[in-house]
């Protein structure tokens, strides 16, 4: 009886999790889709592949006022950098868009303290200026030359005016076909990664967390256990992958439990580098890139979290541990703004579905979007799994 609550538990919290998000999504993918056929490479390089340092700039500021889910914000910068935009500039709006949004801070504020909302924005801009200096140092051209001329071949020839929405009824098409394409990608990744979030929430007791970081709940840490933590933070987050808003309610209980602030920071920061994300990079840009841009952000945002440790300790700002936990499942749904705009977005995504079938039935087209190979069926049988999972969960909630 006890494993059947925890299911139920895992279940309605793995749908919390993805009703926080679905509005990202949708906001995300629409502005991804609009990218791919209103923008022209001429402009994108204008505006985001010239004079880097404008165009990181640029970049950081879309990034600030974007989309806090880390999928939306990936397929963001695939089509930012597939029509032009500077490979730096990319990743630093993709840094931005996950770490500096204003929705974010507004969560850490709540389970965290003021002090982790300043060390979230100060540390995004040092982790931007971080990866930045990396990639100068490492910057593989080849690569990512091979990498800008594989997704300039597969985007559209033409770029649309957006007066062509006014007047045509295929434009919408192709824009509804883009809008899906993006949520065929990702779909196999999404699910499977909140049905693990939620069974990790579920079933994984918080002792065991703070047990991975070494001399937690001490009343002083020694510098090695603090770069043990901040090294530490990021093997947490890949095994606890929510989303950069989603963790946010585990880090609060981290720190509650004793974690240093570098461990905390290592761990928001981190939902960059953990497998889903690192796949779906791995389906737009091949794994080579994958791997190449994980190496990056990992030693970037360690080297940050340990940059906001050592200097929130020496202006005496550290916070003390607060009783911060876990929102309970059930409240994930209530009636707020999360609510109305995953109604909107829900009836954009049914409203895109109807075009793409109409235009498919007139003759229409769409890109396939799977890449295949043995991993990709993989997850797919794990999708399905995890469908079974979920479905069933949610039924014994009605019943447990």
């Amino acid at each position: 009886m006890a494993f059947l609550s925890l299911w139920a538990e895992a279940a309605l919290t793995s749908a919390g999790f993805f009703w926080m998000a679905f509005w990202a999504f949708g906001l995300g993918y629409v502005i991804s889709a609009a990218i791919q056929l209103f923008v022209g490479r001429a402009q994108m390089r204008r505006a985001m592949g010239e004079r880097e340092g404008r165009a990181v700039a640029l970049a950081t500021f879309f990034g600030f006022i974007s989309s806090s889910c880390s999928f939306s914000a990936l397929a963001t910068t695939r089509a930012l950098f597939a029509k032009g935009a500077g490979f730096v500039p990319s990743l630093a709006f993709l840094l931005a868009s996950t770490n500096l949004v204003i929705e974010l801070g507004i969560v850490i504020s709540v389970f965290l303290s003021w002090q982790f909302v300043v060390a979230e924005y100060v540390g995004g801009i040092v982790l931007i200026l971080l990866m930045w200096g990396l990639v100068r140092l490492s910057f593989p051209r080849r690569l990512v030359d091979d990498v800008r001329a594989r997704l300039e071949a597969g985007e559209e020839a033409q770029t649309l005016g957006i007066s062509a929405l006014f007047g045509s009824f295929a434009a919408w098409g192709r824009l509804a076909q883009a809008y899906l394409g993006e949520w065929r990608m990702v779909w196999k990744d999404v699910t499977v990664g909140f049905a693990t979030a939620g069974i990790i929430a579920a079933f994984v007791p918080p002792a065991f967390f703070t047990w991975l970081f070494p001399g937690t709940g001490a009343d002083e840490l020694g510098l090695w256990q603090v770069v043990s933590h901040a090294l530490i933070g990021p093997v947490a987050a890949f095994f606890t992958f929510i989303g950069s808003m989603g963790n946010i309610p585990l880090a609060g209980l981290l720190f509650a439990n004793g974690v240093s602030m570098a461990g905390i920071m290592a761990f928001i920061f981190s939902d960059l580098v953990v497998f889903p994300v690192i796949r779906v990079h791995a389906q737009y840009y091949g794994w080579r890139m994958a791997g190449y841009i994980a190496a990056v952000f990992l030693v970037a945002l360690v080297v940050a979290a340990l940059i906001m440790h050592v200097g929130f300790t020496a202006l005496g700002l550290v916070p003390e541990a607060q009783g911060t936990g876990l929102i309970a499942p059930g409240e994930r749904f209530a009636i707020d703004y999360t609510f109305w705009l995953n109604l909107f977005f829900g009836a954009v995504t049914c409203g895109f579905g109807w075009i793409a079938w109409r235009t498919n039935k007139g003759g229409g087209h769409h890109h396939d979007h799977s890449h295949g190979g043995a991993l990709d069926r993989v997850l797919f049988w794990l999708a399905l799994l995890a469908w079974g999972w979920l479905i069933g969960g949610l039924m014994l909630n009605l019943i447990v």
